[in-house]
């Protein structure tokens, strides 16, 4: 399967008043033509802003500080403000965590919709209204020639959803981000979205980079899953592998960390500690040594990754 993005150590830091935050310390991984590979991970690991980052969509106190990230065949992290621009909506556009806050509330919908269609594909005002509508529809919204002239707060926050995923995909971009699509949907909307965008990129090979801390949604939409933690992606491999047989200590202590339908909430286990703080000059290569309970004083070399099986990789140095 041909990679639509490959990352390769890639690197991103912030500036703050309190110190330099190393948010990602050379992050890996390759989404496929058609494939979904989902990142997951607990709160503050680095999902979001690797997704950012990605699209140059990091604050003035963000920067790159090493790596590569190449969409198809062109280098992100060299790009120019007004590339990225023409590449953001084009080839790779994202669905944000929360689509009332990202949609504009005085404009109504089919207009927003409209506009990326104009900018990016290049039609007129009246094939771009048309597409737009063609959109809503494709996204299951009832009635859109009526709904394109509503606006955001007029809509719930599934119907909102789904705008977010008809501007997104109106130009059939090579890759889609998805940041928590399904966060404060009902599960029942949570389902019909997933829906349309597996939909989606089965009809136009669409690579999907799914973003997520629930895994019982990552288990159940994606190919592949990447765990994160602090910074780092420690374990890559096919879904059903990696919940059949983590190898990585915190990626195991993730699932144990999490309720299944068939088990006991007695069965739960806590993960002990808490994330490092990513300002400390003094950060083990290992991030998540100090929580470990597989520590070895060989953890204290520099992180490589281990082939464990096919296509299951490992950052760690006494997996389970």
């Amino acid at each position: 399967m041909s990679a639509v993005l490959d990352v390769r150590d890639f690197s991103v830091e912030f500036r703050t008043r309190s110190g330099i935050v190393h948010a990602l310390d050379r992050v890996a991984f390759t989404v496929g033509r058609g494939e979904t590979l989902a990142l997951v991970g607990e709160s503050g690991s680095g999902k979001s802003v690797t997704a950012y980052a990605l699209l140059g969509l990091l604050d003035a106190a963000g920067r790159i500080t090493g790596g590569s990230a190449v969409l198809e065949g062109k280098e992100l992290t060299t790009a120019s403000p007004a590339e990225l621009s023409k590449i953001r909506g084009a080839r790779a556009a994202m669905i944000f965590q929360n689509p009332r806050a990202a949609l504009n509330p005085i404009r109504p919908i089919g207009r927003q919709i409209a506009d990326v269609v104009r900018r990016h594909a290049g039609l007129s005002r009246r094939d771009s209204d048309a597409r737009a509508i063609e959109m809503l529809r494709e996204v299951g919204i009832p009635d859109p020639v009526r709904r394109a002239s509503a606006y955001p707060f007029e809509l719930s926050g599934g119907m909102c959803q789904r705008v977010m995923i008809a501007i997104a995909v109106a130009t059939r971009p090579a890759l889609l981000i998805a940041d928590e699509p399904t966060t404060g949907l009902d599960v029942t909307t949570q389902a019909v979205v997933m829906d349309i965008i597996q939909t989606l990129a089965a009809e136009t090979g669409m690579a999907t980079l799914l973003i997520t801390h629930d895994l019982a949604l990552a288990a159940e939409r994606s190919a592949r899953i990447a765990v994160m933690h602090a910074g780092h992606i420690v374990e890559d491999a096919p879904t059903a592998q990696l919940l059949a047989h983590p190898r990585h200590p915190y990626t195991a202590r993730l699932l144990a960390a999490t309720p299944t339908a068939a088990g006991d909430l007695s069965d739960l286990r806590s993960i002990p500690g808490n994330l490092p703080d990513l300002r400390r000059a003094d950060l083990p290569p290992c991030r998540f040594a100090e929580r470990c309970p597989q520590r070895l004083p060989g953890c204290e070399a520099r992180l490589v990754w281990r082939d464990l099986a096919p296509a299951h990789r490992v950052a760690c140095w006494n997996p389970a």
